[in-house]
């Protein structure tokens, strides 16, 4: 069972290693292109990409600190590093939206031509080349890993991709049809578009910081797994949450109040086995006790609204 997490983890980097390298190579084309064109729709796409570095370099350090094994301190890993850094990206992205409204803002009191065009169309076009390679990557990545960290990273250069798209469109329009307000709006449109990612970023990462349940259809799932077995008479107090790679499935499981420790254990082995099966990198806690048997459960508790 090593080989799986080990795989997960190496991917997790690589991803990380692959978005850093891209963010930079873009930042140093663009911060060319910006100085020769003076166009604040790409100076919107060159902050975007200097944040993505130093926002990748947060989530590298985030996602080498989550795949620490578990330690005397942290008994439970240290997965809830992801989050934690996916908020830290999700600052650098509002920050970096917000100062490019403020350069969009005087950009449209204060129109400027828009120079050397060209060379605005040569870089856009080399950046959606290698950023709908990075996503395609990232995406397969996602699909292995479910990883916060690089979902919060492809969020963001999905945005990206349509962001090269318009900034080409404002440079059409401001050159070609000499609307020179286009390059501005359009700066400004970027702003939004990347402050609504900035949320959905957000969003997850308090998802997992809170410790929300796991979807409704992975819990189905659990509760399929359990009742399936049959010397399960029932099971209450189903709990779950996700850390990183990690996911946590707690639940109590009712037997038959004559049946021995040693075939009870038995029973939670076969469930755990099952789980584990259906969930990867799951850690299940079951706590066996006899049918019929009344004491406080905490889905009484959430029933009556928590009190």
């Amino acid at each position: 069972m090593t080989g799986a997490p080990d795989r997960m983890a190496a991917l997790r980097r690589r991803a990380i290693l692959a978005s850093v390298s891209v963010a930079g190579t873009l930042a140093m084309v663009k911060l060319t292109a910006w100085l020769i064109t003076g166009s604040v729709a790409v100076l919107s796409s060159l902050l975007d990409s200097t944040m993505d570095v130093a926002a990748s370099l947060v989530m590298f350090y985030a996602v080498r600190v989550s795949l620490e094994p578990p330690d005397r301190s942290h008994r439970y890993g240290h997965g809830k590093a992801e989050p934690l850094g996916a908020l830290a990206q999700a600052a650098f992205i509002v920050g970096s939206g917000l100062f490019l409204i403020f350069e969009a803002v005087g950009r449209f009191i204060t129109p400027q031509p828009v120079m050397e065009v060209t060379v605005g169309y040569v870089v856009m076009a080399i950046s959606i080349v290698l950023t709908l390679g990075l996503v395609t990557y990232q995406r397969r990545v996602i699909r292995e890993t479910r990883s916060l960290a690089i979902r919060a990273d492809w969020l963001h250069y999905v945005g990206d991709l349509g962001m090269n798209l318009a900034v080409i469109v404002s440079l059409v329009l401001a050159v070609e049809i000499g609307w020179t307000w286009a390059d501005p709006v359009f700066a400004v449109g970027i702003a939004l578009i990347l402050m609504h990612s900035a949320v959905k970023v957000a969003l997850s990462a308090l998802d997992q910081l809170m410790d929300r349940e796991l979807p409704a259809d992975q819990r189905r799932r659990i509760a399929r797994i359990l009742r399936a077995h049959p010397e399960v008479v029932d099971f209450h107090d189903l709990r779950s949450r996700e850390s990183g790679m990690r996911r946590f499935i707690e639940v109590h499981v009712e037997l038959d109040p004559t049946m021995t420790v040693e075939a009870a254990h038995e029973i939670c082995d076969q469930l755990e086995a099952e789980l584990s099966d259906a969930f990867r990198n799951a850690d299940i806690l079951i706590h066996q006790e006899p049918a019929g048997l009344e004491d406080d459960r905490l889905d009484s508790v959430i029933a009556n609204g928590g009190r």
